[in-house]
């Protein structure tokens, strides 16, 4: 597999400098062109390779190492950042979750720029597949020394196993997605020095996604 992630990483970064060659010549076209139907044209043609250049900075970055830069944040204000972010980008499915937060005046040492997106991934799994009836549940609370976030999602049924819940890039592919992005948030939590868990309860119908962190160690 680093064999693999380093090939791609080098195909990614040289196909990204060709769409980048191309996006300006794109652009200078842009400025020669003097009928309206062709200027749009040719904006749809840098729309598509800009889109094209971030699906590509995506797998790069979901294969790639991960580098913290880490700092204090309050676990309270952490997990409100995190629903503020999740109303903005599925405030439907938001509005319906359940919500129960905990953590008192606990501290975290987080690089909240790369965690808040490795759990926003598991949210976004949960909102898009293979969701049944009933609300998502969230439980953010502190267990000892370590601040846990419990997301319980409805499922009628289900088939994967979830001994290597995250431990497995690239087994799920299809237009558009590439299987990363459980793999890169278990990095990113992992190197935090927390833990990953997932297990499906049948008698409830629901899979669990259990996130455990650290708490910040007091100063001196």
């Amino acid at each position: 597999m680093p064999r693999v992630a380093k090939f791609l990483r080098q195909l990614g970064h040289d196909l990204r400098n060709q769409l980048n060659a191309a996006e300006l010549q794109s652009a200078y076209l842009a400025e020669l062109a003097e009928e309206p139907e062709l200027k749009d044209e040719i904006k749809r043609l840098r729309g598509m390779i800009s889109e094209m250049a971030a699906v590509l900075e995506r797998i790069t970055s979901g294969l790639g190492p991960t580098k913290l830069t880490l700092m204090q944040y309050d676990a309270a204000d952490f997990v409100e950042d995190l629903r503020q972010k999740l109303a903005t980008d599925y405030p439907n499915e938001c509005a319906k979750a359940e919500w129960s937060i905990q953590v008192g005046d606990a501290t975290l040492q987080i690089d909240p720029q790369s965690l808040q997106p490795a759990l926003m991934e598991f949210f976004a799994n949960a909102f898009q597949h293979d969701r049944a009836e009933g609300a998502i549940s969230v439980e953010a609370r502190i267990e000892r020394d370590h601040f846990v976030l419990v997301i319980r999602e409805p499922k009628r049924s289900f088939e994967r196993s979830t001994d290597k819940w995250g431990l497995e890039p690239l087994r799920s592919v299809r237009q558009g997605h590439y299987g990363l992005g459980l793999h890169r948030s278990r990095a990113i939590i992992e190197a935090h020095r927390g833990q990953l868990n997932a297990r499906y309860d049948s008698p409830a119908a629901s899979l669990i996604t259990t996130v455990a962190l650290p708490l910040a160690r007091p100063a001196g």
